[in-house]
This record gives structure tokens, sequence and C-alpha cells, in this order.
């Protein structure tokens, strides 16, 4: 009789358990659909134990990673909207210039005024054609589609193309860059035409914000681009790799700031680190690839 009762007791206290985690379950089950996605509202429990407990704790654990994510989301969404715009300023400004100067050109009788006219125009239509190839660039870049051709690359001729292709710049500048490559048959693993672009990126933003001749330096698998710059202290190198990131002295000097996020896009779909640093009036910049074997080699073996 006595074991009956008890078995009864447990029983009942069983059911009432029951009863109690399901309501507690469902109450729970309420919180998550009724809550708004904006809100800061917290699960908590009003059972004991620590089943309950961990149960929530898990569940707020997962809502402020959803919060976070949507703030980030939303901050990015802010930032490629800022983005948008800087980048329709900088495709209506050469265009409008161009315009301009075609204009003028219409109305000018004298043919040599004419020319100018026409040739400040077509440097404008130049301008424009620069960024929108930038803007290509880093998109196929960011491409998870694009297939890069891979093969052992010679780095030193392909940057020695490079440097002759902006001849003119450096002559107009009385500029003669300083190549030091500890082994000159320093070759990499890499698509030639994105190296191509990852070298005249950082040469052309040397010319174009440096204030004196580059040096270029291998040493094992780091290669490093440095110059003086005038204003050091408007550089920020942590942001320099960013899209649309330009230092405040670059800004009176035109570009998009996509140059060198084109850089860091490309290097990190070849496994290429890129980093910078300033030391004093000195930014460089250093391209480090990979150092396995089966990326890098000391000697092109014929």
């Amino acid at each position: 009789m006595t074991a009956a009762i008890c078995l009864g007791a447990l029983a009942l206290c069983g059911l009432v358990m029951l009863l109690l985690y399901g309501r507690e379950l469902r109450r729970m089950a309420v919180f998550l659909r009724t809550r708004e996605s904006h809100s800061n509202g917290r699960m908590t429990t009003e059972m004991p134990g620590p089943g309950f407990v961990e149960m929530a704790r898990a569940v707020n654990e997962t809502l402020d990673g959803m919060e976070a994510e949507r703030r980030e989301a939303a901050a990015e969404r802010r930032q490629f909207q800022r983005d948008l715009a800087s980048l329709s300023h900088d495709i209506r400004t050469p265009l409008m210039g161009a315009a301009g100067y075609v204009a003028l050109a219409g109305d000018e009788a004298d043919p040599a005024r004419r020319a100018h006219y026409l040739a400040a125009a077509t440097a404008r239509l130049g301008d424009m054609e620069g960024l929108l190839d930038q803007l290509f660039a880093y998109a196929r870049a960011n491409d998870p589609e694009v297939d890069f051709d891979r093969r052992p690359v010679g780095v030193l001729p392909v940057l020695a193309a490079v440097l002759t292709g902006q001849f003119p710049a450096f002559e107009e500048r009385g500029w003669e860059p300083a190549v030091r490559f500890a082994d000159e048959a320093f070759t990499v693993e890499a698509d030639e035409e994105a190296l191509v672009r990852i070298f005249e990126n950082l040469v052309s933003n040397a010319l174009r914000y440096g204030a004196a001749a580059p040096v270029i330096t291998q040493e094992g698998c780091r290669l490093t681009f440095a110059n003086a710059v005038a204003d050091p202290a408007s550089i920020d190198p942590d942001r320099l790799f960013e899209r649309f990131y330009r230092a405040d002295t670059a800004r009176a000097q035109g570009g998009a700031g996509l140059g060198l996020a084109v850089v860091a896009s490309l290097a990190a779909a070849l496994d290429t680190t890129v980093s910078a640093r300033l030391d004093d009036d000195e930014l460089a910049i250093t391209l480090e690839f990979p150092s396995d074997q089966n990326h890098v080699w000391a000697r092109v073996e014929a």
C-alpha cells in the first residue's frame, strides 16, 4: 500500500514537472516568435535547474550574434552608399570637365586653342577610363568565380616591364627608381596579368603620391616598395587598402582610392599578404609571397 502511494506520488510529481516544463517551453517559443528583430529583449527562464538556464543563455548568445551581424550589415550598407556617392562624384567630375572643354572647343575659332581644349577633354576622359578600369579590376579581384591562371612567373622581368612602361612619368619627375633584388631569378606561382596589375598600381601610387623615387627591394619571399611621402601625418597605414580610402593629401590629387584596394584583393586571391608601414616620412608597402615549395622557387630551372 505504502509503495503504491509512493509510486502514485512520484507519477503525480512527474506529471506536474512535465506540465511545468511544457508551459516553460511554450513560453520560450512564444518569446522567440513574437520578439521583434530590432528588440533588445532577452530570454529568461522561470524554471530552476541548469538545463533551462543553459538553454536561455544559448538562445541569448545566438540573438546577440544575430544582432551583431545585423548591425555589421547595416554599417556595410551605409558604407556602400557613401562609396557609391563618392564614386558617382569621381566619375561625374572628369565627365563634366570633358563636356565643358568640348563645348569650348566647339565655340573656339582659333585652331591652336581648339586643339588645346580637345586635348584637355581627352585627358579628362582618360581619367574616367582609368577609374573605370580600376573598378573592373577591383570587381574581378573580388569575384569568387574568377579562375586565376597560376604558373611560375619571374618577378624581376615583370617588374622591369612595368617600370619601363612608366619611364616617361619617372623622367618627367627626374626620378630613377632603385631596384635591389637579392635573387634576380626570384620566381613565384601567380597569375601574370594579376601580378602586372599589382605592380602597376604600386608604382602608380608611388608616382602619384610619393615625394621621391621608389626603392624596390626583394629579400626572400618579400618584395617591398618604399618611397618618401610629402605629408606622412595624413596617411593611415591601417586603412590604405580600404576601398575608396584616400589620405587627405591624395584628395587634392584626384584618384578614387581604388588602386591599393585592388592590390590587396589581387594579393589575397594569389595567397599573398600585403602590408604597409610608415617610418618617419617613408611609406613601405610589402608583398609577402607564399614560402612553401609549391608556390615559390628561388631559381628558375631550365
